[in-house]
């Protein structure tokens, strides 16, 4: 076989396997019989069955009485527009540092 022909082989195998795969995956979900039809004998629709499921329980309330020892207020509250920055007072700034003294040459005696 030439070169072509076997390039055109692989070609038509790698799509039949992917149509095969394809048939068998939608085979069973083709096949399956509507959600109606598996009904028991028991599950009319007459209102005699289970019914439907509860609510869960909520959850219980939390234990404790008196708030945490560290569940203090903030120092500045926001009650009106503006601007936390303005509230506060600002940081102070850290002294300028002395330049970087460089060694001077002196004459030699």
């Amino acid at each position: 076989m030439s070169g072509d022909a076997q390039v055109l082989l692989w070609i038509a195998g790698v799509h039949l396997l992917g149509l095969g795969c394809i048939a068998v995956l939608l085979f069973p979900a083709l096949r399956d019989e509507p959600n109606n039809a598996r009904r028991s004998e028991g599950e009319g629709d007459d209102g005699w069955g289970r019914g439907p499921k509860r609510p869960p329980t909520p959850p219980a309330p939390p234990r404790g009485g008196i708030p945490l020892s560290d569940a203090e207020q903030s120092r500045i509250r926001l009650r009106e527009p503006g601007r936390l920055r303005d509230l506060r007072p600002s940081r102070e700034r850290r002294p300028s540092r002395e330049p970087v003294r460089r060694p001077e040459r002196t004459p030699h005696r």
